[in-house]
């Protein structure tokens, strides 16, 4: 993987890194904007996700990123994201109002 994708991916988790601010900028407030447009414009739930993320990564790929080293940067955030909600799953039980 090229050093530009690492310098994207990796971070130190400090109160500085631009990756955990992009990260919770997303958490925070393109989520649930997103949700809320596709409840109030009547699409698809998730349909802004994908293709928001499909559109994004175009943008890269006509910046001159290739699309297989996207699609290998990808796989490692969802691979790292897939981990993370299965320990925050397993340590927060099952979600409430389920039993």
């Amino acid at each position: 993987m090229k050093n530009e994708f690492k310098k994207l991916m990796k971070h130190d988790m400090s109160d500085d890194c631009p990756i955990c601010h992009a990260e919770n900028l997303v958490t925070t407030t393109l989520i649930p904007a997103a949700a809320s447009w596709e409840i109030a414009n009547d699409l698809p739930q998730f349909s802004l996700a994908l293709h928001g993320a499909a559109g994004l990564l175009s943008a890269m790929i006509e910046e001159g990123y290739k699309r297989d080293q996207i699609e290998l940067a990808l796989k490692e955030l969802l691979d790292d994201f897939e981990g993370s909600i299965a320990t925050n799953t397993a340590m927060a039980g099952p979600p409430q109002g389920s039993a």
